[in-house]
């Protein structure tokens, strides 16, 4: 599989090209992130490349967030890094099965997997992101669960953080933690 790399400043490297021009023709393509790519880093590569904020309805409003966010030290020391991950569920085995696959992003602290839902992105934009495996679930007469190393492509990658970031925040009036 072709493959790109996402760097920390939002370029995507292709075929050791830095600007690899017109970015929907690497969608499909593998991704890597440098290293020390962040969530700002996702959002710098939003900037650079406004085509692919078309993907996703949620754009706006996130680079809207974004835009207002300190330039730096967005990190609240909650997490040791964020993991974007695939889950595969297979609901209904035996019997009449369904597929359902999506994908996540969770915070990791401690080795521990925590929901991230209540953070403010500005407590996320420079904590580390790294891309997990994928998660085979079974549910039928009892629950089986797989690990697996995967391939996310950039289309996965964008839309699954925009789908993931619009269920993220508390109203700052009501953040109990402040």
């Amino acid at each position: 599989m072709n493959s790109v790399i996402l760097q920390q400043n939002g370029d995507i490297v292709a075929d050791h090209t830095k600007d690899p021009g017109e970015p929907l023709v690497y969608l499909s393509y593998g991704v890597e992130l440098a290293a020390r790519y962040t969530l700002r880093s996702f959002f710098r590569m939003i900037d650079i490349y406004p085509l692919l904020a078309r993907l996703n309805p949620f754009f706006p409003g996130h680079l809207e967030q974004f835009h207002t966010c300190p330039p730096d030290n967005c990190n609240l020391g909650e997490y040791d890094t964020l993991e974007f991950s695939k889950t595969v569920e297979m609901i209904g085995f035996p019997g009449d099965p369904r597929l359902e696959i999506y994908h996540s992003l969770k915070g990791i602290s401690g080795g521990e997997v925590l929901e991230i839902r209540s953070s403010r992105l500005e407590g996320l934009l420079d904590v580390p992101l790294r891309l997990g495996k994928l998660k085979h679930v079974v549910f039928g007469d009892r629950v089986d669960v797989f690990e697996f190393d995967t391939i996310f492509t950039l289309f996965e990658l964008i839309d699954g953080i925009a789908w993931e970031l619009s269920f993220h925040g508390t109203p700052e009036a009501c953040e109990i933690r402040r």
